[in-house]
């Protein structure tokens, strides 16, 4: 029997932040299914295919190092009801600071009421990567500033074209 693990976020974009938690999650799970939330109130910057793109092209090596299977999805439901549905034991949380764990906690409460066959696991992110949050580099990236320090390469330069393309609309 496979253990299948469910990670979920807005992802937008995908933060060295995301992917620490990614590459250490993929190490307790046969299969990751990163789910992308989609939300009808909320517009990101980036489109729901180009957050697949760039999740599916930032965790393509670590799958391949780790040889485990990597999905990504979206979904627009409770992120407990998906990782039910895409056959998840366990939902991987990442933790930043104290403020994270007190909502995750409410959270992994209620999930496991409502789903209680899904454990929730808290994965705390890397002392290197604790302060990065995705709404600050969007901020950051859309008034000029420099995301290399929190996104890799790819990222950064996907955020470049797209603050281009917003000045330019």
């Amino acid at each position: 029997m496979s253990r299948i693990g469910f990670y979920s976020g807005s992802f937008d974009p995908v933060t060295l932040g995301h992917t620490d938690i990614i590459a250490r999650a993929e190490r307790l799970v046969d299969r990751l299914v990163i789910g992308i939330g989609v939300h009808p109130s909320k517009v990101p910057l980036f489109s729901d295919d180009e957050r697949v793109e760039m999740l599916e092209a930032e965790t393509r090596a670590v799958a391949a190092a780790a040889g485990i299977e990597i999905d990504v999805v979206t979904f627009s439901d409770l992120a407990v009801m998906a990782a039910h549905r895409f056959g998840a034991s366990v939902i991987f949380r990442g933790l930043r600071d104290g403020t994270d764990f007190d909502y995750e906690m409410q959270m992994a409460n209620m999930n496991g009421q409502m789903a209680p066959s899904v454990q929730t696991v808290f994965v705390a992110a890397s002392p290197e990567v604790r302060h990065i949050a995705a709404n600050l580099v969007r901020q950051i990236a859309l008034m000029g500033g420099d995301v290399t320090p929190f996104v890799s390469k790819g990222v950064a330069l996907r955020l470049a074209t797209k603050v281009k393309g917003k000045s330019k609309g």
